[in-house]
């Protein structure tokens, strides 16, 4: 099956792929600061340098679907961003509460949030005027 998908589609894929890159970023973050000896713990940074890979994989898997029309991309970026947001609501809690930090991890899950939204609704217009067509 050959979908032409949407603009906002193409865009929330983009997204989602810088998204996964930001990751990318991370691991070889948390990657250095292994190798430095920063780590108080090295089965503990490993496994979370591991989580770290696939999760940025994942988001690249979405990214991919998204860009070929696929929903379940659609789904499980959305379920990124809400995991996200929910790591800016916690940097608002308790003693190290940072307003600023908080602000720059939910902006750019609040601009996924909506892009997926929106590539998710014009997913449902160009399927529904397809069924049109047939």
């Amino acid at each position: 099956m050959n979908v032409r998908t949407t603009r906002v589609e193409r865009i929330a894929a983009g997204w989602l792929a810088l998204e996964a890159i930001g990751v990318l970023a991370l691991a070889a973050w948390e990657l250095f600061a292994l190798v430095r000896g920063d780590s108080e713990s090295v089965p503990s940074s490993l496994a979370l340098l591991a989580l770290t890979v696939i999760g940025a994989v994942a988001v690249a898997g979405f990214a991919v679907a998204v860009w070929r029309g696929g929903s379940w991309g659609r789904s499980g970026g959305i379920v990124v961003q809400l995991l996200v947001l929910s790591v800016a609501l916690g940097t608002l809690t308790g003693e190290g509460a940072d307003t600023r930090l908080a602000a720059t991890i939910a902006v750019p899950a609040v601009v996924g949030l909506v892009l997926l939204i929106a590539a998710a609704r014009a997913a449902g217009a160009r399927s529904r005027s397809e069924a049109d067509e047939v």
